[in-house]
């Protein structure tokens, strides 16, 4: 390569400007800082969001940011941290998934918080924004299989990215962007398994941690601080670490190991990451939830809650649900700790305990989740009926697909069957407005009166008219 790959990222990010920006493309980033934001407020109470939240209050520091829903200032890469946890907390926010799961808007306060540190412009976040979008999803298709197949969390890639977001709004040139981006990718790697087995507060913290430590990178890059540039191709960089790569010869050389579902060839798609910037978007590629819930869920709760209302089952009616799907989804929802999930994060986790909360109660919500709803019975009588089967055929499918065959059999002897290849909230059939906006209420109407949401709604929207420092302001409740 003439140029490393951090330098080609570096100046098609450094260049980007907000009008270069298609229509759509602005229009996707205001969707998607909605649903943020409301996700955020759907986590106000949330422990994880208010352990850390506590820390940060007590370490006190410079007031150069604000948390949302809360008010406080504090530290940038503080408030980053905490805005960026409380929009993850729920696992309701966006979701890109190809070779690898992410969530890029876990990336939207690095923006925000170095923007309102700097008095920047909303339209200087958007353009932001935009960049987090588009090396995070392309990060999700370079691996080859993804990180994930081979044990590693997502998180692992934020790490090159946020650097990326906080250093655009900070106003990097190439160099310091490149040094950000060896800074941020040298020491954060994510091993997989705060989403393996019984899971914690981590699950959802390990995102916005490397988030906190990109806006930190962009700020070392700054005054001077300097990274390594061949962090992705160079000598025990991110490929040769990762295998399939020959750094002596510097060309992608496929190998065979042995990963979450045995052997595959294991090489990197460098043209996923670098070919092609300002082509098109990635933005307009990524899903959102109508679930709080992990991604691989979706379309089985959907398919799931299809069966029990266009037939009116009740739960104590039901003697079997078989669903068929990948083999990664059987691998990381069915295991079994996901049979007995103590805890919110690994009951979201769970697709046994998730399709038992669809047959009981007609839908899933945040609430769907709650200590109490943990301990209800009609759950627990329903939860070991629930069975998972791989499918090699729908393996070939995923991912520009995400088929889900759910058959549900009644002690009477009735079998009722739904196949779907899409969730809701996929490109493929997206959110409304008018679903974003019941979703966003049902998520702060503990918080925010009718009128107040009305206003974040109308702010968001035009949010390219204003200041960081006073749109985030107004996201206090």
């Amino acid at each position: 390569m003439e140029k490393s790959v951090s330098r080609v990222i570096s100046e098609f990010a450094c260049k980007l400007k907000y009008e270069d920006l298609p229509v759509d493309v602005v229009d996707s980033v205001k969707r998607f800082l909605y649903d943020s934001i409301g996700c955020a407020f759907g986590a106000y109470k949330n422990k994880d969001v208010n352990i850390i939240r506590n820390i940060y209050k007590k370490m006190g520091g410079t007031p150069e940011s604000t948390v949302i829903g809360f008010g406080d200032k504090l530290p940038a890469v503080n408030a980053a941290f905490i805005n960026s946890l409380m929009i993850r907390s729920l696992d309701f926010n966006d979701i890109y998934w190809k070779e690898d799961p992410s969530h890029p808007s876990d990336l939207t306060p690095a923006a925000l918080s170095t923007a309102e540190m700097v008095n920047a412009t909303m339209k200087e976040v958007i353009t932001a924004i935009v960049l987090g979008y588009e090396f995070e999803q392309r990060l999700c298709e370079f691996a080859v299989p993804g990180i994930r197949e081979r044990k590693w969390h997502h998180a692992t890639l934020t790490q090159f990215v946020s650097p990326i977001v906080a250093g655009k709004i900070l106003g990097l040139t190439v160099d310091q962007m490149v040094n950000a981006i060896g800074i941020g990718g040298s020491h954060n790697y994510t091993i997989g398994c705060s989403t393996a087995g019984k899971l914690t507060m981590m699950k959802n913290t390990v995102d916005p941690m490397a988030v906190q430590s990109g806006v930190i990178a962009a700020l070392m890059a700054k005054e001077g601080y300097t990274g390594t540039e061949e962090i992705f191709e160079g000598k025990e960089g991110f490929m040769d670490c990762f295998f399939g790569y020959n750094v002596k010869e510097q060309k992608v050389e496929p190998c065979s190991m042995k990963g979450r579902d045995g052997v595959s060839e294991w090489k990197w798609n460098i043209d996923k990451l670098i070919g092609g910037l300002g082509d098109s978007y990635k933005i307009l590629e990524c899903s959102m939830k109508a679930f709080p819930t992990e991604a691989l869920t979706h379309t089985h709760i959907s398919a799931v809650l299809d069966v029990i209302k266009s037939n009116n089952l009740k739960y104590d009616e039901i003697a079997s649900v078989t669903v068929t799907t990948i083999s990664r989804a059987c691998d990381i929802l069915f295991d079994k700790h996901k049979y007995k999930p103590e805890s919110r994060e690994t009951a979201d986790h769970s697709l046994p305990y998730c399709i038992a909360a669809a047959i009981v109660d007609g839908k899933v919500t945040t609430q769907s989740f709650s200590d109490e709803k943990l301990k209800d019975k009609r759950i627990w009588e329903v939860i070991n009926k629930i069975k998972g089967e791989a499918s090699k055929e729908f393996e070939k499918m995923f991912p520009e697909k995400q088929p889900s065959r759910v058959v549900i059999k009644t002690k009477d002897g009735q079998e009722f069957s739904k196949y779907l290849e899409y969730p809701k909230g996929d490109p493929h059939e997206p959110m409304t407005v008018d679903e974003l906006e019941n979703k966003f209420n049902a998520l702060s109407s503990a918080f925010l009166t009718p009128k107040k949401q009305k206003e974040i709604k109308d702010l968001v929207f035009d949010c390219d008219k204003t200041s960081a420092k006073d749109f985030m302001n107004k996201l206090v409740l």
